[in-house]
């Protein structure tokens, strides 16, 4: 049997739509990003997102002689590929089909089981095909994949954790999914002077003996509890809304799973956004809602807490390729490379009840001080 290559893939998949008249320039860091889409509405959205990080207007497209990512993003019904997609083993804990993916001579497909959403990712074409514009989330998450890929093949670590900035330094926030990692970094960016560096995905790197952060264009997705118990985040729901979600049990509202987007300029402020930053400090959230005592902070060596290590480490998942072409395969993850990289870096744990006013000041008065 002869695999077929992604070029036949590609023109599969972009078969009718030979015309990409709308597009977009991105500037992540040193990383150059191209996104040519065959819809208007779609790159409109996308324009809208990427907003902090689209390539300022004096640099034309035209002049710049090398793109290091070119996507393309093709509004479509669901494809039909006719291969047998295998499910992607999900990270412990998660639950559900979620990725499928089909690996061939010279790249990979990728299908999102729910959606049908169809991606292509190779060394030299990266394609989203389907209904793009209902999934825009899912073009955006590609488009920040084929980013983190970029990183990751220049020895940068991915971490599930939060990011922020003050003082020029950076602050790492991780902790279990549903920790509260993303409420607490919204709490404390009422700090004026203190600005996001991420949400969700953190990549460190060690360079002539100092850590660096470096975060990704994916603004924070938070649920319903985290937008109630915040004044300036309130006004993204109707009072209506909230007063039935502040009628409901407290561990229910914590536990609610209903997203939104906060556009983080929007709501705190023009230049409230950092690329990169010297990594100062790791905190992990290992508190707990439901614990009557009180909230504490203390140093932890990682290399005695190794059962904290998995709140930080994250699978580079199935749109990973590395830097000689080969895709990820396994949710094996490498302990001792998260262990080197924050060897010589301050790690805090948060334990006791949840108290995000009082770990705010923390972080913005002793930790970040």
């Amino acid at each position: 049997m002869i695999m077929e290559s992604c070029n036949a893939f590609a023109q599969r998949m972009t078969a009718g739509h030979d015309h990409l008249a709308y597009e977009l320039y991105l500037q992540l860091g040193d990383c150059r990003i191209s996104v040519h889409s065959n819809s208007e509405q779609l790159s409109g959205m996308l324009r809208h997102y990427f907003k902090p990080v689209l390539m300022q207007p004096g640099c034309h497209p035209d002049a710049v002689a090398h793109w290091d990512i070119e996507i393309i993003a093709i509004e479509c019904p669901p494809l039909d590929l006719d291969v047998e997609f295998v499910d992607w083993k999900r990270e412990p804990g998660k639950s559900g089909r979620k990725d499928s993916f089909f690996d061939l001579s010279d790249g990979r497909l990728i299908r999102k089981v729910r959606t049908g959403m169809v991606f292509l990712i190779s060394d030299q074409t990266q394609i989203a095909a389907g209904p793009c514009v209902t999934n825009d989330n899912q073009v955006i998450n590609f488009i920040n994949a084929q980013y983190m890929s970029w990183l990751q093949q220049r020895d940068w670590l991915i971490c599930h954790a939060s990011g922020l900035v003050y003082n020029e330094a950076a602050l790492a926030i991780a902790g279990f999914s549903g920790g509260g990692k993303s409420t607490l970094m919204l709490h404390t960016l009422e700090n004026p002077a203190i600005r996001f560096l991420t949400n969700d995905r953190l990549f460190v790197r060690e360079s002539n003996g100092q850590v660096e952060a470096a975060g990704i264009p994916k603004l924070p997705r938070i649920n319903p509890g985290t937008i109630v118990n915040n004044p300036r985040l309130q006004p993204m729901l109707s009072a209506e809304h909230i007063d039935r979600l502040l009628a409901l049990p407290k561990q229910t509202l914590w536990n609610l799973e209903e997203k939104y987007d906060v556009f983080i300029e929007q709501v705190y402020g023009d230049n409230r956004i950092a690329q990169q930053a010297p990594l100062r400090a790791l905190l992990i959230l290992s508190w707990d809602p439901n614990s009557t005592q009180p909230m504490t902070v203390s140093r932890v060596d990682l290399r005695q807490r190794r059962d904290l290590l998995p709140a930080v480490m994250k699978s580079p998942g199935p749109f990973y390729r590395d830097a000689n072409g080969h895709y990820y395969q396994e949710n094996v993850l490498p302990e001792a490379g998260y262990l080197k990289v924050f060897a010589n870096i301050i790690v805090y744990e948060a334990t006791g009840g949840v108290d995000f006013a009082a770990l705010s000041e923390i972080c913005q008065h002793e930790i970040l001080s």
